[in-house]
């Protein structure tokens, strides 16, 4: 497993990082808790959730993820751990958080509610890398770092980052923490797979510039890289099954990840993994590993046997010809996602 430095700060992280979204909903408490010690066994000590976590959103078992989480934290040294949560953004948007009646935005008192919440459930005194979930557009960038400072100097909170951010937002928050003297965000957490390069055209450059991290999430593009909806298949039980039978955000998320583009893209893909001797899995987190603006790579699985794909992507480098051949298919079918 290889290390690298969050942003421009003291933390190092695996290259990997478990992502936590479904723990408490598509995957029972039992099964999360085995593969938290598989993951940590394997040398990942970087570990991703949110207040507002299990998906789909739901009052009806928001925090729980936490609480998982916070459980499996406390059978392991804390110092191993670098421990990532967030903190909801705004509920005026598409997306709803269940958190705080729906009232959530990145505001003083939404941001401290929210952290001493989170500290409970997950049972520390701590996080590690505290994140804005969400952009908050309509709260001046000046009272949101301010805040978050505060709580780095308080001890809580040891670095911030943020998730879903534009480039506008991104180096509008840095301008303000260079104006106001405060901590920065160091990293941001936002899609990027094979089937989703948009990161690569403006904000990769943004992070190269003034040094923050990428911490990217759905490398596999939501499981859809791995085949499973190829063939117009939809698995029982698996997400985007279920989104596409719903209404509203959950639907246009399902027609986002899975269309005709995204399935033509994952097809030639896995012909590609399948050429050079590997999962279209393993290939997937690899690539995305495979990038000088990019931290760590958030993995997140529904079952433990998909565990030994992701962790065969840790020491692998795909060799030149491979890149070639995936960065043919990504010219020849742009943005598969929209």
């Amino acid at each position: 497993m290889q290390h690298r430095r969050l942003g421009r700060s003291a933390l190092v992280v695996s290259d990997i990082c478990m992502g936590t979204m479904t723990f408490g909903s598509q995957v029972d408490e039992a099964t999360a808790l085995r593969i938290l010690d598989q993951c940590f066994e394997q040398g990942i000590n970087f570990y991703d959730t949110a207040e507002g976590y299990p998906v789909p959103p739901d009052p009806k078992w928001v925090g729980r993820t936490e609480e998982i989480v916070g459980k499996w934290l406390k059978t392991k040294p804390r110092d191993a751990i670098i421990l990532a949560t967030k903190v909801s953004g705004p509920s005026h948007v598409w997306f709803r958080s269940p958190k705080r009646e729906g009232m959530t935005a990145l505001d003083r008192r939404n941001i401290i509610v929210a952290l001493e919440d989170s500290l409970t459930k997950l049972g520390t005194d701590y996080i590690d890398l505290y994140q804005t979930h969400w952009p908050d557009h309509d709260t001046p960038y000046d009272e949101t770092m301010e805040v978050l400072d505060e709580l780095v100097r308080a001890g809580k909170v040891r670095i911030t980052g943020c998730s879903n951010e534009t480039s506008w937002g991104l180096m509008k928050s840095i301008a303000a923490s260079e104006r106001l003297g405060t901590a920065r965000y160091q990293t941001i957490q936002n899609n990027f797979s094979l089937n989703n390069r948009r990161f690569e055209d403006e904000l990769a450059q943004v992070c190269r510039q003034e040094g923050v991290s990428l911490i990217p999430y759905s490398p596999i593009g939501g499981g859809v890289l791995t085949g499973k909806y190829s063939g117009g298949a939809k698995p029982e039980g698996a997400r985007f099954s279920r989104y596409l039978a719903m209404e509203g955000r959950q639907a246009a998320m399902g027609r986002r990840f899975v269309n005709d583009k995204s399935i033509a893209s994952t097809e030639r893909f896995a012909a590609i993994a399948a050429e050079a001797g590997m999962s279209a899995a393993t290939m997937a987190v690899a690539w995305s590993k495979q990038h000088d603006f990019v931290a760590s790579t958030i993995v997140g699985v529904s079952k433990e046997e998909h565990l030994p794909d992701i962790f065969a992507a840790a020491d692998l480098v795909l060799p030149a010809d491979v890149m070639k051949a995936i960065n043919k298919v990504s010219r020849e079918i742009m943005y598969p996602m929209g």
